[in-house]
């Protein structure tokens, strides 16, 4: 796999691991994907 701008395996390591923990915050489950329930899925994530 292609680093893309990254310096070191190692960083590219912690990028991912922060990356992956954060969008786990955002990721809306698929029992409520409409419109509304996303917007305060983002909001609730972004007051955690």
């Amino acid at each position: 796999m292609h680093m893309q701008g990254f310096r070191s395996p190692g960083s590219l390591q912690r990028f991912i691991t922060v990356h992956s923990a954060i969008r786990n915050y955002f990721s809306v489950p698929a029992s409520r994907r409409n419109a509304l329930a996303i917007r305060y899925h983002r909001l609730d994530a972004i007051d955690t």
